[in-house]
Parts: C-alpha cells; sequence; structure tokens
C-alpha cells in the first residue's frame, strides 16, 4: 500500500482546505448543475444544492423488484420511484461480491485498488486471500467530500469495510467522511444487532453477539425489523440537517436479504426462496417509510435524490437475476448486473419520468463522479479517478454510457464453491461497448458475448470474432496485472486440483 499512500499524500491537507471553501462549492453547483438538471439558479449565496440518498441492498437480484419483472413478490413502494423516476437495465456493480462492491461505491475507483477483492472476514483468512483487513482511511471517499463541501453525511446500515469477526482495531466509520453511523455486525461503532424468531418459538435467539465488542452503543431488535431502525435513524438525522438548513447525504444500505432469511413471523413461508420473498417484501414496506419522508421534504427548500440498487446478484435458489446467467460470486451477468432506480422530481426530466433506459452503460464506481458534481464539488487532484461523470444519463438528459471498458476481476477465494459453483470460474472479465469478455489471467478460456443480442451469455462468439476477443484479451489482462495481486491464481490453481480429485475419487 506504500504505492498508494504515496498517491495520495496531498489528500488530508486539501481536505483541510475545502473546508473554507462552501461558498465556492455553492457557486460551482450554480454553473456546473443548473444547465443539467434545468432547475431555475437560486439567488446568490443561497444554498440549494440536493439531498442524496443511496440505498445500496445486499445481495439483491436483477430481477427481484416487481417493476423489474419479479411475478413471485410485490415491491411497490420501490416500484412508485420507479414509475416517478427512472430505471435503467444496463447498470453494473464493480463486483459479484459485497466488501469490493461497496468499496467501489464508497471511493469511485476499482476495489483492487485498495487490496479489496472478496468479503472482508477475519485476519487468517483475509491473509490467505491476499485482501486486506479494512478499506485504508486515506482513500479518497465521496462521503468526505461531501462533508468537507458543507453536506451532512450519515451512515446507515451495513458497513463491511472494515471491523469484523476478529478484526476489532478497524478505523471508525467516521473516519471516512460520515458525521453519523449506524451499522450491523460487520462495522465498528453504534449498532444494530439481530433478534431471530420463528412461527412456535417463544424466546427471540440472538446472532452475530460476538460483535458487540466492535463498538457501542448496541441495540437488539428483530431482524424482520432491523430495516425499520436504519430508517429511523437516517430520518433523525435528515431532520437535523433540515433544521440548520443544510443538506445531506445518506448511506441507507440494509442487509435483509442477504442469508439468513427471518420475515416477520406473521409472513412466514417455506423453503429459501418463499423465506427470501417474504423478507424482501417486508424490506420494501419499511423502506417506504424513509421514500414518504423524503417525498414530503423534497423540494421545500431543496430537491432530493434517491437512487436505488444492488451490492451484488443474489445467493442461488434465493433472488432471481433475471434473464442473466450466474448469481453472486461470478463475474455472468447475474452476479454483476444491479437494477438501477433513480428518483428525483426537480432534477430527473420530466419527460422521462417513468421511462426505462436500456442503453447506457455505466457502473457504481461513475455514481461517485456524478453525485460530486451535482453536489457542486469534486476530488482533489491527486485523486485517481476510475469512475466517469455520467450525470446527464442518471438524470434522463443523455442515454450516453461511460467511455471507457469496465473490467472485473473474480473473488480470489470463488474460482469453485460447491455445490453452488461446481466448475471453475473465469478469473477476469470486460464490458466494451456491445461486447463482454470472459477469460482466465492470461487471456485464455474465452468467452465471447454479444451482449446486444444475447444477455444471457448463451453463445460464445470467441472462436468467430478472433479480433474482438484477442483485443479485448489484451486490455483486461493489461489491467489486470496494473492492479494489486491477490492470492487468486494459487487459490484458484488449487480449487481446480481439488475438483479434479474429487471428480476422479466419484468416478
Amino acid at each position: 500500500m506504500a504505492e498508494h499512500r504515496t498517491r495520495f499524500d496531498g489528500l488530508r491537507t486539501g481536505h483541510r482546505s475545502v473546508r473554507n471553501w462552501l461558498g465556492k462549492a455553492i457557486l460551482v453547483w450554480l454553473v456546473l448543475v443548473g444547465g443539467v438538471t434545468g432547475r431555475e439558479c437560486p439567488g446568490a449565496g443561497q444554498d440549494q444544492r440536493p439531498n442524496i440518498v443511496v440505498v445500496f441492498i445486499d445481495d439483491l437480484g436483477w430481477g427481484d423488484f416487481s417493476c423489474f419483472g419479479n411475478r413471485e413478490a410485490a415491491t411497490p413502494e420501490i416500484d412508485r420511484l420507479a414509475a416517478e423516476g427512472l430505471r435503467f437495465e444496463q447498470f453494473y456493480v464493480n463486483a459479484p461480491i459485497c466488501s469490493p462492491s461497496r468499496c467501489a461505491l464508497t471511493t469511485g475507483q476499482y476495489p483492487q485498488r485498495w487490496r479489496i477483492t472478496s468479503y472482508l472476514n477475519n485476519r487468517a483468512d483475509n491473509a490467505r486471500r491476499g485482501v486486506a483487513d479494512w478499506l485504508d482511511p486515506e482513500a479518497p471517499t465521496l462521503a468526505r467530500q461531501l462533508q468537507a463541501s458543507g453536506y451532512a453525511v450519515g451512515h446507515f446500515g451495513k458497513w463491511h469495510l472494515g471491523g469484523q469477526r476478529d478484526v476489532d482495531d478497524a478505523p471508525a466509520i467516521a473516519r471516512y467522511g460520515f458525521d453519523q453511523s449506524l451499522t450491523n455486525f460487520e462495522g465498528m461503532g453504534p449498532k444494530l444487532l439481530p433478534l431471530t424468531q420463528r412461527p412456535g418459538q417463544q424466546k427471540p435467539g440472538r446472532i452475530w453477539a460476538d460483535a458487540e465488542r466492535l463498538g457501542s452503543p448496541v441495540t437488539w431488535m428483530p431482524r424482520s425489523r432491523i430495516t425499520s431502525g436504519y430508517v429511523e435513524a437516517a430520518m433523525e438525522f435528515a431532520k437535523g440537517a433540515v433544521a440548520r438548513r443544510q443538506p445531506f447525504y445518506l448511506n441507507v444500505w440494509p442487509d435483509d436479504v442477504h442469508s439468513p432469511y427471518w420475515p416477520p413471523v406473521t409472513e412466514w413461508a417455506e423453503g429459501k426462496r418463499g423465506l427470501y420473498h417474504a423478507v424482501l417484501q417486508s424490506m420494501d414496506q419499511q423502506l417506504g417509510r424513509l421514500f414518504a419522508f423524503l417525498r414530503e421534504n423534497s423540494g421545500v427548500e431543496r430537491p432530493t435524490l434517491i437512487l436505488v440498487c444492488s451490492d451484488n446478484g443474489p445467493e442461488p435458489g434465493a433472488g432471481s437475476a433475471g434473464p442473466f446467467r450466474g448469481a453472486k460470486t461470478q463475474l455472468y451477468e447475474g452476479g454483476i448486473r444491479s437494477p438501477l432506480v433513480v428518483w428525483g422530481p426537480g432534477l430527473v426530466s420530466v419527460e422521462k419520468r417513468g421511462a426505462v433506459n436500456v442503453e447506457s452503460v455505466f457502473a457504481a464506481f461513475d455514481l461517485v463522479p456524478s453525485l460530486m458534481r451535482l453536489a457542486g464539488t469534486q476530488f482533489d487532484e491527486p485523486v485517481l479517478a476510475d469512475g466517469e461523470d455520467v450525470l446527464p444519463t442518471l438524470l434522463g438528459q443523455s442515454v450516453d454510457s461511460r467511455k471507457a471498458p469496465l473490467f472485473w476481476r473474480r473473488p480470489p477465494d470463488r474460482k469453485t464453491a460447491p455445490p453452488a459453483l461446481p466448475t471453475p470460474q473465469p478469473d477476469l472479465a470486460v464490458r466494451r461497448g456491445q461486447w463482454k469478455l470472459l477469460c482466465s489471467y492470461d487471456g485464455s478460456a474465452r468467452e465471447l458475448y454479444d451482449m446486444d443480442q444475447d444477455r444471457g451469455e448463451s453463445v460464445n462468439l470467441a472462436n468467430e470474432q478472433t479480433e474482438i476477443a484477442e483485443a479485448l484479451a489484451r486490455d483486461v489482462v493489461h489491467w489486470n496485472v496494473s492492479m494489486p495481486a491477490d492470492r487468486g491464481p494459487e487459490l484458484g490453481a488449487a480449487a481446480v486440483r481439488e475438483a479434479a480429485e474429487t471428480g476422479a475419487a466419484d468416478r
């Protein structure tokens, strides 16, 4: 990490200085954003920068919202946002598993830059996989930059970027730019921990109790209602900002639809998928209170932008990836494509409300520069940004995609993972224009798909479109070697050997 510390040497000084130019930030917002949103510019010195809320849902599949095709469960609260806003069908996250996906959305950078390439676990397992124990607090973050420019910034929900299992000395969430936080068992500081109860059970159980030592105060509440706890805390925080006439930025990151699934006892269902859908519907209902609050307060003094998406694909047997191949931990579309709903009266183009964008290709780390532009701020010069500003697309003013290709590396511990992943998985993937390539670390074992014609990744064109496959393989291999390494190659080779030996023994 020495190399990366050098790159960000000027970051802290920049953050101190930037606190002194709130007035400048407001003027920048008037110039940069007024033209994009079509809003009338406020009077001099009047801060009308928008509130921003990012709802980042754990392990939700592309096809799980009913507005994205789910016919087995209803999500009316999120569906209403989509009907009043925009829905994006070619939005990606930057990893098929939680911690690196969260890292990308937090920093605007590939998570490989910070050695976060799989879920953060205990110290021994992190070392085994070549993964950091926590996100380096020197990393640039959207939250810190918004805080420095005058926003009230809060995090409510799952963190999973440091502070889990035996990693009890990770930086506080406040170190990344948050004025207030309330998290779950995978984060430092104040937290909500879950009580569990099934039909016929008299006394609730407890899970993840060891996380009490990772910060206080700790509040125990039913897992089936835990999103409402995050929502209430987020609303109280927002009310304080409104009283101060201060714009706010909220992370609301629920973990309901990550296993184990504990719906309300009165809504209990049978089977893994039934329990998942019961939890999904309950989460939607609990988020509805937040959406109602934001709807009531949006436009009174400033507009509000809400974004709702998932951190990665669904767990097999639970959520749905819709028409896509693959699931959580895989580089096929089902693991990395996420639903995205954007709502923002006064910000989203009026004639595009209720529209579905099926063209624009961009990813979670692109939200960072886009939201900073919306807030009238930007990272300091030393920051190397991987995300691109796609704000006009987010607001329905354009259908432009990001310009640079998107690259992925599989989690180092997910070459195989029986029984869900019995066969060896591709190591790398790249999406450029209509083409997507998956391959091994050395560029071999190529799978090339035309995403315009075959979004289900069913027809491998690598042997027909050889020049395209060669160029994409060269690009993704070059990108991969330019990033800090993890232990994916060693662990993958061992997993393949083990699978072959097991198969031979079974025969």
